[in-house]
């Protein structure tokens, strides 16, 4: 990390990138402002630049409040640079657009999240992009799946409904051998747990309404990558698309990056928790859980993360809505809703079905947030009794 190479992650999000406090102010303050002045022509032509640090020119493009997560974050992932977006879905899109043309070819992950799955299948179609969908866990699925025409492997890992993960080093290898883009949804592990552009991937994403946020709070997004990739992006992308972060929710991500470890570890220790308790019920039939001892891909998971945080899985027995519907509704501390990632634990049933799985099942995501591990397995514990009642 320049200028700072000894300081470790617990460090840099609490100082990294504030380095000129304004008036002694302990708390970076807000800078709320569209536009940027100039006492001279040349101060005016280097801002047109985008450098990190200044000079700045227009909110839409960059500013300070911003560039303090943005830097915390880059450190973070181990990437040269971080651009923040109004959403995940905005990062997600920016990141693959930099990445095809008409004509090109996509290999996805078929367990991606679903607006990116409908946006490199149905949107991306109408410009002549066309999409495999692979299950991911053999890089080799992936390896032939590629053609000539192909520009970018997307990935998710791990998936964030049954987990599965994908080989990022062997898939990074190969994608530049061939001059292929990478891109990963990382949100699930979050810069702390795993930080693919290590094992040569390209474009690393996070919907930022999870932990980078943490509070359920904002909607944001974040790309960390080069500094050659962001300042194409800068060019070609950035100026026309008008989807840069605002500065208020910038300065709410820079205030919860502070505490995202210790969130990060009580989340971890319920969901360890809570996976546990889940496998000993008998209205479970399968539980889907990153960190579980005997996960299938046990070996590649612990090459590339280090923590498994928030979320679980689990196959319902008794796949009829009737009973689903009375368990969701019954619950009392986990919420019935989207999203996750926040301080709130939260329940929603799926719908699912993979590529390798010979029908739909209904499964139930659970997302752990910081209220005790006893209340939270109680709560489904009384959840599960009313279903069966």
């Amino acid at each position: 990390m320049p200028g700072h190479p000894t300081w470790r992650p617990e460090t840099i999000l609490q100082h990294l990138g504030e380095e000129s406090k304004t008036k002694g102010a302990v708390v970076p303050p807000l800078f709320q402002n569209s536009t940027f002045v100039f006492d001279t022509w040349d101060e005016f032509t280097a801002a047109s630049t985008h450098q990190v640090g200044g000079p700045y020119h227009y909110s839409r493009m960059t500013n300070p409040t911003c560039e303090i997560a943005e830097t915390k974050i880059a450190a973070l992932e181990g990437t040269e640079r971080c651009k923040l977006f109004v959403s995940g879905m905005s990062a997600i899109t920016t990141a693959i657009l930099a990445s095809v043309r008409a004509g090109s070819h996509v290999v996805c992950v078929d367990a991606c999240y679903g607006p990116t799955k409908q946006f490199v299948s149905d949107y991306l179609s109408k410009f002549g992009v066309t999409t495999t969908f692979v299950v991911g866990e053999d890089p080799q699925e992936i390896f032939d799946a590629c053609r000539p025409e192909t520009s970018l492997i997307y990935l998710e890992s791990p998936t964030s409904i049954v987990f599965r993960m994908q080989d990022l080093e062997a898939i990074g290898k190969f994608a530049k051998e061939r001059g292929i883009a990478t891109a990963i949804d990382n949100t699930y592990s979050s810069p702390l747990y795993q930080n693919p552009a290590k094992f040569g991937i390209d474009y690393v994403l996070h919907t930022g309404s999870k932990y980078l946020g943490g509070h359920s709070d904002l909607i944001a997004g974040a790309l960390c990558c080069s500094e050659e990739k962001i300042n194409e992006i800068m060019v070609h992308e950035l100026p026309v698309l008008g989807h840069a972060l605002p500065p208020f929710p910038a300065w709410l991500i820079a205030r919860s990056l502070r505490t995202i470890h210790l969130k990060l570890r009580a989340v971890c220790e319920s969901t360890a928790h809570v996976a546990n308790w889940l496998s000993g019920r008998p209205e479970v039939d399968k539980v889907f859980y990153a960190g579980a001892d005997d996960h299938p891909q046990k070996a590649l998971r612990d090459k590339q993360m280090s923590g498994f945080p928030g979320l679980v899985t689990f196959r319902p027995r008794r796949q009829d809505e009737t009973w689903l519907r009375k368990m969701t509704e019954s619950t009392r501390l986990f919420r019935l809703g989207v999203s996750w990632g926040g301080h709130e634990s939260l329940i929603v049933p799926l719908e699912f079905q993979a590529l390798d799985w010979s029908s739909k099942s209904w499964l139930v995501r659970l997302y752990c947030g910081l209220e005790n591990p006893l209340d939270l397995t109680d709560d489904l514990s009384q959840a599960f009794n009313l279903a069966g009642e």
